[in-house]
């Protein structure tokens, strides 16, 4: 487990963007099983891809008119129940940090694994989900 005061920056990097943090299991489950609409989950992390890539890929993503109805994060060596929740919801997918994933309607629809990630732009990142925000939302 990564230290609070290492983590909170990079966890305040998607909250005061409107992402909602999810830390246990059961939050992850109220939030994804049942919901209808659309919802964002980034898994986030500690390493350069998740803080050069993922994260600002995903707010440039959300400025997007078609946007998910729901954003959530959950990170990654922090809130171990969270994620590994959010990581079952993502099967097949296998676990990968970061990873962004958009549900609808509580289904998988859309996912990018730390491999789309690593070494792509934010730009390249938030076009991908723009992509599917405009099929999806």
């Amino acid at each position: 487990m990564y230290p609070v005061e290492l983590t909170t920056p990079m966890a305040r990097d998607l909250t005061d963007f409107g992402f909602q943090s999810l830390t246990s299991s059961d939050e992850v489950k109220n939030a994804i099983s049942n919901m209808e609409g659309t919802a964002l989950v980034v898994v986030n992390s500690v390493c350069g891809c998740a803080a050069a890539n993922a994260r600002p890929g995903a707010k440039m993503a959300i400025q997007n008119a078609a946007r998910p109805n729901n954003l959530y994060t959950v990170f990654a060596g922090v809130d171990k129940e969270a994620v590994d929740t959010a990581r079952a919801m993502m099967m097949p997918y296998p676990p990968s940090s970061p990873s962004i994933a958009l549900f609808k309607d509580g289904k998988l629809v859309h996912m990018l694994e730390r491999h789309h990630i690593e070494g792509r732009s934010a730009q390249m990142i938030a076009d991908n989900l723009v992509q599917a925000f405009d099929h999806f939302c």
